[in-house]
C-alpha cells in the first residue's frame, strides 16, 4: 500500500481545535468526499480511504450536502422508465 505525507502547521492545528490524529482523520475524510464528488472514487472506495463504513461515510456525505446519487439527467430519466 502506498503513503502520502502532507506537511501542515502548527497553525493548522491550533485554527482547527483538534488533536493532530483528529485533525490527520477529518482531512482525510475531506480528501475522499473531494475525490468521490470528482467520480475519482466509488462510494465504497471513498469510505474505504477514510477508514469508515460506507453507511457512516454516505451519512456523512449528507450531513455535508454531498449528493450520494450523482446522476445525469439522461441517465435519470433512464433508471425512471418504464422499459
Amino acid at each position: 500500500m502506498q503513503s502520502l505525507s502532507i506537511p501542515y502547521s502548527d497553525d493548522l492545528l491550533v485554527t482547527s481545535g483538534k488533536a493532530p490524529r483528529e485533525l490527520e482523520e477529518e482531512l482525510r475524510f475531506l480528501l475522499a468526499v473531494k475525490l468521490f464528488e470528482l467520480n475519482r472514487l466509488s462510494l465504497g472506495k471513498a469510505a474505504e480511504f477514510c477508514g469508515m463504513v460506507k453507511l457512516r461515510f454516505m451519512f456523512e456525505l449528507g450531513r455535508l450536502k454531498v449528493p450520494v446519487v450523482n446522476l445525469q439527467d439522461d441517465q435519470i430519466a433512464d433508471e425512471l422508465s418504464d422499459d
